[in-house]
């Protein structure tokens, strides 16, 4: 008997260490009820979009023909529009000599099944000869989000960057094409001066599977987004272009949740592509950047991954829930390879689409990558690593 169990216990023992070995450093990352996801790269597919040399087209700031999205391809919106995921992607040229040194414009690609992209051969979305273009030029428009109202107008929220100030800029259109640009989002706000002249960026507006088609919804009879960077800020608005930043008792613009020391998102806490209205609350997706020296020591110094937060339907401004650890983060050599190499997946577009959820996200801010969630097959997020990934 004694020497039955002394090999029963060597058989466990044995086995257990197999297990640990083939996880590696690798730890299961368990979701909340609440969040969205696992979500599972395609095998085989991403890069979806990457630059091309070849396409050109004629910049009506410079008078010039640029090979727009020569250099990199990254930080996509998305929507659907007549049964097609539309990607609304932000494209550099080689102009310029880093990150924010270039012109960014906005490309167009559509897909009948997400993945399989055909693009056009001119930017669709651009600084020109316009009443935006102090604001646009030479920086370019940048980092779009998009969404749609229940009766088809399309509209964009994006970064206005002149190389002093980075802006929200707001634009609509019923063909993705062809745009209307309507100027800065905070312009005619009563608390204007908070932040018109400071830095503003990244704008999740709410929505909500209304029929199976994600639209734009109303919170408390009125339109809601999240945005900013460095902590996540509220707005409303009655049109969907004029927007008044919520401000607290001090008539200060209030964050919602800030960076925390220690986590992948102690650097920044940016928000991602239109947050959505869900049987739990108002779930927003967002972009975590690790601090160099206070992030989470798990990861590379500098990395962005991707997390969760919740907040109350009725009360959009309450923290019920919030993800400590990344849903999706940097693990393919095409999201740690490329002209932010510390590694980036930069979330900024999701979209409904045949019963799934197609997320679509930065690559080193170099290529675009997609990620698919099926709420009826869903799967594990990305593993956690036990130690340091340097």
């Amino acid at each position: 008997m004694h020497h039955k169990l002394l090999k029963q216990l060597f058989v466990v023992g044995l086995f257990i260490a197999q297990t640990s070995y083939v996880q590696g450093q690798d730890v299961v990352n368990k979701l909340p009820d609440w969040a969205m996801g696992g979500f599972v790269r395609p095998q085989g597919v991403n890069p979806v979009i990457s630059p091309q040399e070849k396409t050109l087209f004629l910049d009506p700031m410079s008078g010039k023909k640029i090979a727009w999205e020569s250099n990199d391809t990254f930080n996509p919106a998305a929507t659907v529009k007549d049964g097609k995921i539309i990607v609304l992607y932000r494209a550099e040229d080689k102009l310029g000599v880093k990150i924010g040194h270039r012109t960014s414009r906005l490309g167009y690609a559509e897909s009948e099944d997400g993945i399989s992209f055909q693009r056009k051969k001119k930017p669709v979305f651009y600084p020109g000869d316009d009443n935006q273009k102090d604001f646009e030029w030479p920086g370019g428009t940048e980092d779009p989000r998009v969404a749609v109202t229940e009766d088809g107008l399309y509209v964009l929220f994006y970064t206005q960057w002149n190389r002093d100030i980075a802006r929200l800029g707001v634009a609509t259109s019923k063909d993705l094409i062809h745009w209307e640009k309507h100027g800065q989002i905070f312009r005619k706000a009563k608390n204007a001066d908070l932040v018109l002249d400071k830095f503003h960026k990244s704008a999740s507006i709410v929505t909500e599977v209304k029929n199976g088609k994600q639209v734009i919804a109303k919170v408390n009879g009125k339109y809601w987004m999240y945005w900013g960077e460095r902590g996540v800020y509220g707005a409303t608005s009655d049109n969907l272009i004029d927007w008044e930043p919520v401000v607290d008792e001090n008539q200060e613009v209030k964050a919602f949740i800030s960076p925390r020391e220690g986590f992948f998102d102690s650097d920044l806490t940016e928000c991602g592509p239109p947050a959505i209205l869900t049987e739990h609350g108002i779930l927003l997706l967002y972009n975590g950047k690790n601090n160099p020296t206070k992030g989470d020591s798990r990861f590379n110094r500098g990395t962005y991954s991707a997390g969760q937060v919740l907040f109350d339907k009725h009360d959009p401004t309450k923290v019920i829930g919030r993800l400590d650890a990344p849903f999706l983060r940097p693990m393919e050599p095409f999201e740690k390879s490329g002209q932010y190499v510390d590694g980036t997946v930069f979330i900024e577009g999701l979209v409904y689409f045949k019963n799934k959820w197609f997320l679509y996200y930065g690559c080193a801010d170099s290529k675009v990558g997609v990620a698919i969630f099926d709420p009826a097959n869903p799967s594990q997020a990305d593993p956690l690593p036990q130690s340091s990934e340097e």
